[in-house]
């Protein structure tokens, strides 16, 4: 119990920590958000005043005449009552509902492409570091050099020879626009159609790495004394594998997995950017071009807890998988 009790403090203290970085790091960038809403009202025709300032900054969620601590536990009160402000770019929408709109896209596309990514590059980790030394080991490189390649780069052929000269799937969009969003097998079927190139290639861009990390770590594991006394006892190949080699190899990718898995609410911004996917990472690109604090805020705060959530479930879940590390801790 002592062990989970210093996980959840460390991992609180971290929350916090990350919070305040999260508050303090937009104020100290140049440029005010306020600013630019005030340039837009008057590119319109607006007549800007002291007012007018002051509102914009209350909308906003901020005021600049107050104390930085007083700032900074107003931020704090507004995050836990679900208040993230109001965004500039796509004003007068709330940050809340703009990672709403956005957010179940980058989880369907790019949390199914990583698991992908993960069970057939631990997969075939697993059958290729079983056998090492094989015709099947030597291509390995292949697997590495995918993954050394920018994902823009491999979306841009993707795009080139599957849309553009066989027009098999869409090269940009998340779904038919002539369709309305709603939870219907039309509108589902259109959206993974879109969704496929931009999720093949996240897959083969991160497969490389599965492969590559499962391997190594089965050819160590190969060497260990109790995989020699299983094959003394006389066990299944199969069942060496599966049971002994296999299951202790697999830890460091579970933890590498589960950090992954925390990275999905961030998208995949240069993917997403090249198929005009709308999901996650597009916004976070919208908020740094436009100075979108409040956005910006919205957005780090959202990938600071679900990496710090992924990295939690991992630790308390290898307390239970491996007792040496509570015995340690």
């Amino acid at each position: 119990m002592n062990y989970y009790t210093r996980k959840l403090g460390f991992y609180a203290a971290a929350l916090w920590a990350a919070l305040t970085l999260n508050f303090l790091i937009p104020r100290m960038l140049p440029g005010n958000p306020v600013d630019i809403l005030l340039a837009k009202l008057q590119q319109r025709g607006g007549q800007v005043s002291a007012d007018t300032r002051r509102a914009y900054e209350l909308l906003l969620g901020g005021d600049s005449t107050q104390p930085l601590i007083v700032q900074y536990w107003n931020y704090l009160v507004n995050i836990f009552h679900g208040d993230l402000g109001v965004s500039v770019t796509y004003f007068p929408a709330p940050v809340t509902e703009v990672i709403a709109s956005s957010l179940p896209w980058t989880i369907m596309l790019v949390g199914i492409a990583t698991v992908l990514a993960f069970i057939i590059g631990v997969a075939l980790g697993a059958f290729v570091g079983w056998k090492p030394g094989t015709w099947v080991d030597s291509l390995i490189p292949a697997t590495t050099l995918l993954a050394a390649v920018p994902y823009f780069w491999l979306a841009l052929i993707f795009i080139y020879i599957l849309s553009t000269t066989l027009s098999v799937f869409p090269s940009q969009g998340g779904y038919d626009v002539v369709l309305d969003p709603g939870w219907n097998w039309e509108f589902i079927r259109s959206a993974l159609f879109y969704g496929f190139l931009p999720a093949l290639t996240i897959v083969i861009a991160s497969l490389g790495g599965w492969l590559l990390g499962m391997r190594n770590m089965m050819v160590s594991t190969l060497s260990e004394d109790y995989i020699l006394t299983a094959r003394a006892k006389g066990l299944a190949e199969g069942r060496i594998l599966r049971d002994y080699a296999a299951r202790n190899a697999v830890l460091p990718s579970i933890a590498g997995f589960a950090i992954s898995l925390g990275f999905v609410v961030s998208g995949s911004v240069v993917t997403e950017q090249v198929f005009s996917y709308p999901g996650i990472g597009a916004k976070l690109l919208s908020a740094v071009t436009n100075n979108d604090y409040a956005l910006m805020q919205g957005l780090f705060l959202f990938i600071t807890i679900a990496v710090l959530g992924a990295n939690l479930i991992v630790d308390l879940f290898y307390g239970l998988i491996d007792p040496r590390t509570r015995v340690r801790s």
